[in-house]
């Protein structure tokens, strides 16, 4: 499965990852590629849990780019 994440660094530098599909899903990492590592952890612990519980796992959300002019 593929899942959105967002990804920015906040005022002291730390990379925040956050996947708006599973609410609360949050890791951080001092680098990117930390963040992208321990997001995906932390996905892959969420929907362990959701399995375990019987709880549905919810859809990936797609996205698309668009341009505009300004």
């Amino acid at each position: 499965m593929k899942f959105r994440i967002l990804l920015e660094q906040d005022e002291d530098g730390i990379f925040v990852a956050e996947c708006p599909a599973l609410p609360g899903c949050i890791a951080q990492g001092e680098t990117r590629d930390e963040a992208l590592r321990n997001i995906q952890d932390a996905i892959e612990g969420y929907l362990h849990s959701l399995r375990e519980h019987d709880e549905p796992i919810p859809p990936p959300i797609y996205e698309e780019t668009v341009e505009v002019a300004i």
